[in-house]
């Protein structure tokens, strides 16, 4: 079984090497994009059962949204909801013979993670503003500065770690077991990945939410953000 700290160039695009993280996240993009075009076409107020799953899972993300920061969910729904999909594609796609998940090779879940931190710095910055987001490293003193800034590193370090650790030892396992065992044993184990998957998906949403939330700072009552999402 290959490393996945190596990477091996399937083709080049003239200089660019392309590998196979690269065209899978690429084919997820693109299987994600054109499922929730086709599926939003024609929206109805008699959703089809299509539509209802859609409803759902825009309302468990916002849901998760509400409950973690307080706020009216909808200017973070399309990042945390894109996160969260992807992750958990990009989890299950190990379920595909012959492909290795993006998030098994930690250069995909370093960007996943960088993204995060751009997020929550981008979304600091536009609730507090430059100097009010700057301040919050000096709370609750100015001594702490050293240790705020180490933290918004580390917990960027953590996100790449738990993820590929957890999806990387799933893919590591079930290949040996495939090597040793055949093809039916590790089918129970191959379950257990997709929960794996699933779980790994919605802590790195939830993670992602807790990190912006803590940089928006901004704590309003669930009953205020409802009466802001109903109002036009």
């Amino acid at each position: 079984m290959k490393s996945p700290l190596v990477l091996e160039p399937l083709f080049f695009v003239g200089p660019v090497p392309l590998t196979q993280p690269v065209l899978v996240t690429w084919a997820i993009m693109a299987a994600l994009g054109l499922l929730f075009f086709f599926a939003t076409r024609r929206l109805s107020v008699k959703p089809s059962r299509m539509q209802a799953a859609l409803e759902i899972l825009v309302e468990a993300i916002d849901g998760q949204i509400r409950d973690t920061m307080q706020v009216d969910p909808r200017p973070y729904r399309p990042l945390i909801g894109t996160l969260f999909l992807y992750v958990l594609v990009a989890n299950w796609s190990s379920l595909v013979p012959g492909i290795e998940p993006p998030t098994a090779h930690i250069e995909t879940d370093a960007a996943l993670a960088l993204i995060v931190l751009a997020a929550t710095i981008g979304y600091g910055i536009g609730a507090r503003g430059i100097a009010g987001y700057l301040k919050t490293f000096a709370e609750p003193s100015w001594v702490m500065i050293p240790l705020n800034v180490v933290e918004q590193i580390t917990r960027t370090f953590s996100l790449i770690v738990r993820l590929f650790g957890n999806i990387m030892s799933g893919v590591f396992v079930i290949g040996i077991v495939l090597s040793l065992a055949g093809l039916i044993v590790p089918i129970p184990l191959m379950a257990l990945d997709l929960l794996t998957g699933a779980v790994q998906a919605y802590i790195f949403a939830v993670l992602a939410t807790v990190f912006i939330g803590a940089a928006v700072g901004e704590r309003r009552s669930p009953s205020s953000s409802l009466k802001e999402e109903k109002s036009p």
